[in-house]
């Protein structure tokens, strides 16, 4: 094929992406996704074809960016860097094209600007060391031994199968162990060798002696030449000015130890024109290890095991008391203890005839300040605070880690390791993904062995059950899926559109033949979110404390990130442990509420409003529900617009209004919404509660009479927790007391209402008084609960 055709055939493959980038009609939205994965496989299959894809996408490029066309820039430079990333042969001039469109987009806002900066931070090592992000990119992902690049990583593809059906689990295992089965490390030595040898010699590399060379080589004469290759490439990337003659000689010397300087000169020379071509150098598939969800603490035991290995080979003396707490399974031995039964000064105990002191002297002055030894407390460095957070604000990420740019929250200690976890599922999956996270945050302040050496990424694939694909129940437990695709189309197009995909190849038959090649397309869309998706999105989970009926029990807590749903149950609670209804009231459908909120304004003023009115449901959701209500630009992330968005509860109160005409008494229905961060409720007439969180039936509770929502705190360390516990115990203790008054008041109040005369008018002014302590009830203000959507 001549160049002009393959240059109008690439054109023509990018003119469909773009098209499928800007149309909404549902044809092109069934297959989105497919012409970016047949571009890479043309790209894949003939790597002869990359600069000239390159030059195409780079013309693209600047004509959106002349356009300000900004819905296609992002999507089309992740594919310019996948594109750069896997090619060899790129020219240096291609190169500084790229790095300088990326310089000119630091002028735009978030995100453009911080995905432009990360690509440009990539181009400028890579246009002078060549090859670089291939070799780093391989070796982290496949494990491979390098002392001058000791990073890790791991994909870690969370299902539960209550949530998926079985056939869909079968169809991704299989896939996954039909790619892992063609990557061996000898094969990924083999492609990083040729892959560095290719892009740094261009035409002068005898392509196919190289790799019948490799082929021919033994496990110890690969493992050398891969390791000359790494210290090559790592030794010229790290310098203060690398160079790319430099970078070109030493890889010539390391071309020659292999071919010999004969055939080494005849590549340079020209050759044979049949040989001299280019051959496709593959970017293995990242290790992926599926897994079953079955419980909460599944996600920190992998995460464990995944650190452990090596951990235990490469801890030093000074750090094996403060790491190997949290991984060897007796950590709870090493707090020995001792049973004391004296006040544990010394200065108290009694002293013989040979242990008198003279006052005044140093050593009773320091035996007054001892204590005898009761638990033998770990010493942790004086200089380790311990980190707010692992990556940033507490919530599901979205993006890839740059693995030198963590830096050490340990004095020695450097973050060697990145777990992505990748969890596939509807917003359920999510709450309980979301509450095994929180139980890891609280474990890491007691342990502190994960977060000093390990990058948490988390993402999300959504995938619906198919009878629940229609656009109703599409709303209901896709609500994080489609708000993340309206935030950013590039997520919309890669991701969202690998439901249906899922499912077809579920359908398909299975076939067990894994000797085969295949092109995989549902793992090389999973392969290239993880790898390109560079921006993270931030969610706050909330909180929830949960009052149930009996007064003995303590009260429940618990969280949920999507959405909180009550309903009024039928019973009614007992008349002899709760007020009973307040006069002129009349009986009707739902319950009569006290809700106790603080307003979100956009001054972030504190402002606390209480209504008391009776409803029949009331749902409190995280995201906006549609576009109209974030603000900014479609493309902007949660994490560029304002907290008043994204950082507060939406919550909509199905109202029963009582009117009263002619023909008698009628109720109406109002649906009224405001927006909050804190939220209390509590029920006012004898009937009970049921919360359902996030949508999952295995999280309700039943028998509510009150409960109380606020974002979900940062979990403390263990000295700052014994001081929080016995403050909250005290408060656990006043509010059992301050309610056990109010039964006794109660039943007071009902036994003085049994008399004439005029201790009934005084029990009647006693039940009107509001059961929530400080907080006076005010009569519904639509004014001030309505907030209109900015």
């Amino acid at each position: 094929m001549e160049s002009s055709d393959v240059e109008l055939d690439l054109q023509r493959s990018v003119q469909a992406v773009l098209r499928e980038l800007s149309a909404q009609a549902p044809a092109l939205q069934s297959n989105r996704g497919m012409w970016r994965w047949s571009l890479h496989k043309k790209v894949e299959r003939d790597p002869g074809k990359s600069p000239m894809l390159v030059r195409i996408l780079l013309r693209e490029l600047e004509k959106a960016e002349s356009e300000d066309a900004r819905h296609i820039i992002i999507p089309l430079l992740h594919t310019l860097m996948y594109v750069l990333t896997k090619a060899t042969g790129i020219t240096e001039e291609l190169h500084r094209r790229t790095y300088a469109f990326c310089t000119r987009l630091l002028t735009l806002p978030a995100p453009y600007c911080t995905i432009a900066l990360d690509c440009a931070i990539r181009l400028k090592t890579e246009t002078a060391v060549p090859g670089t992000l291939y070799q780093r990119l391989v070796i982290a992902e496949q494990n491979l031994t390098s002392e001058l690049y000791p990073y890790r990583e791991r994909v870690f593809l969370f299902v539960d199968p209550e949530l998926v059906s079985p056939s869909v689990c079968s169809a991704l295992l299989l896939e996954i162990e039909a790619a892992s089965g063609q990557q061996t490390p000898e094969a990924c030595m083999r492609h990083v060798v040729s892959h560095a040898l290719q892009a740094a010699l261009g035409e002068a590399c005898h392509a196919g002696a190289l790799q019948r060379k490799l082929l021919a080589s033994s496990r110890p004469a690969l493992e050398g030449y891969f390791h000359a290759v790494v210290t090559a490439v790592e030794q010229m990337a790290r310098e203060p000015s690398p160079s790319r003659e430099g970078h070109l000689e030493r890889l010539e010397e390391i071309y020659c130890s292999l071919l010999g300087p004969a055939v080494a000169a005849r590549g340079r020379c020209g050759g044979d024109s049949l040989q001299d071509e280019p051959l496709s150098v593959p970017l293995p598939s990242p290790r992926i290890t599926f897994h079953l969800w079955t419980d909460e603490e599944q996600l920190w035991k992998e995460l464990v095991l995944f650190l452990r290995p090596q951990t235990q080979l490469r801890l030093s003396a000074d750090l094996e008391a403060l790491d190997l707490q949290g991984l060897l399974p007796d950590w709870e031995l090493a707090r020995a203890s001792m049973l004391s039964t004296d006040s544990g000064i010394e200065r108290d105990l009694p002293l013989g005839a040979d242990e008198l002191l003279a006052p005044g002297s140093p050593e009773a002055e320091r035996a007054g300040l001892q204590r005898k030894g009761g638990i033998k407390k770990r010493v942790w460095p004086a200089d380790i605070v311990m980190p707010g957070s692992w990556d940033g604000p507490p919530g599901l990420h979205r993006r890839t880690g740059r693995p030198s740019g963590d830096g050490e929250l340990l004095p020695g200690v450097s973050r060697l390791h990145t777990a992505r976890v990748l969890v596939l599922g509807d917003d359920r999956m999510l709450g309980r993904l979301a509450r095994a996270y929180r139980n890891l945050r609280k474990r890491e302040t007691q342990r502190f062995c994960l977060t000093p050496r390990l990058s948490l990424q988390l993402y999300y694939i959504p995938l619906l059950a198919p009878e629940t694909s229609v656009a109703s129940r599409r709303s209901e437990l896709g609500e994080l899926a489609a708000f993340l695709g309206r935030a950013d189309p590039w997520y919309e197009g890669i991701v969202n559109s690998l439901c249906p995909t899922i499912h077809k190849l579920a359908e398909m038959p299975l076939s067990l033949d894994t000797s085969q090649t295949v092109d995989p397309f549902i793992l090389d869309a999973i392969t290239y979110y993880v790898r390109m998706g560079t921006q993270p999105v931030y969610f706050q989970i909330y909180t929830v404390k949960i009052f149930s009926g009996d007064l003995s029990q303590d009260p429940a807590e618990d969280i949920f990130l999507t959405e909180l749903k009550v309903k009024i149950q039928d019973s009614k609670f007992p008349k002899d442990s709760f007020s009973p209804r307040r006069r002129g009231v009349a009986e009707g459908p739902g319950a009569e509420l006290s809700i106790c909120y603080q307003k979100a304004l956009l001054s972030h003023r504190t402002r606390e409003v209480t209504v008391s009115l009776r409803a029949t449901g009331l749902v409190l959701k995280t995201l906006p529900a549609s576009d109209t209500e974030v603000s900014g630009p479609t493309l902007c992330t949660p994490t560029a617009a304002p907290d008043t968005d994204h950082m507060c509860l939406k919550v909509s109160v199905t109202e029963i209004v009582k009117t009263s005409n002619l023909a008698g008494r009628s109720f109406s229905v109002v649906t009224n919404t405001f927006r909050t961060a804190n939220i209390q409720i509590q029920s006012q007439d004898r009937r009970l509660l049921t919360l359902l969180l996030d949508k999952d039936s295995c999280r309700t509770y039943k028998d509510v009479v009150r409960f109380e929502v606020a974002p979900c705190p940062e979990p403390c360390s263990r000295t700052q927790k014994s001081k929080v516990l016995g403050l909250s115990s005290h408060q656990q203790e006043m509010e059992r007391n301050k309610a056990k008054a109010e039964t006794k008041m109660r039943a007071a109040v009902r036994a003085r209402a049994r008399q004439p005369g005029e201790n009934k008018k005084q029990a009647a002014a006693a039940t009107t008084l509001p059961s929530h302590p400080g907080c006076s009830l005010q009569p519904w203000d639509h004014s001030q609960v309505g907030v209109s959507p900015r």
